[in-house]
């Protein structure tokens, strides 16, 4: 086999993960679509590989051209970086869980808050108190 690439793409596509695998064999493209189900960690998708590749179907083969293009990496992060903002990282649980979090912490910050408002005012009144008593000569 003379295989000059092969790229997996992993994407969510409710309500599975799919993993396409392109290969690129004599300027011929082939893919195959693996689904994994919940989201795969990267040893998963390692071990999947290392067991499976060789039991994977390819497409028939498509006439393509190769192109030879190099990435800036500190372009590529920052595609990454806009397409995870995009989205977030995780499951579609963890960010309904991380959204949770983010209310029970706006909700614990108001409540501090009038907490320590309450405790300055009954300082402030004990205070007052303490002032009249002193005026009174008591």
């Amino acid at each position: 086999m003379d295989i000059d690439s092969t790229k997996l793409t992993v994407f969510f596509e409710a309500p599975f993960w799919i993993g396409v695998f392109e290969r690129i064999e004599r300027r011929k493209l082939s893919v195959c679509k693996v689904v994994f189900g919940a989201e795969p960690k990267d040893y998963e998708v390692w071990e999947y590989l290392l067991k499976n590749y060789s039991r994977l179907r390819f497409s028939p083969s498509v006439e393509t051209v190769v192109k030879k293009d190099s990435v800036n990496p500190k372009r590529l992060q920052r595609q990454i970086r806009k397409e995870t903002a995009a989205t977030g990282i995780g499951t579609k649980s963890q960010q309904a869980l991380q959204m949770q979090r983010e209310e029970n912490k706006l909700v614990r910050k108001a409540l501090s808050r009038k907490q320590r408002e309450a405790e300055k005012q009954r300082q402030f009144e004990l205070k007052q108190q303490k002032r009249k008593e002193k005026h009174r000569g008591r």
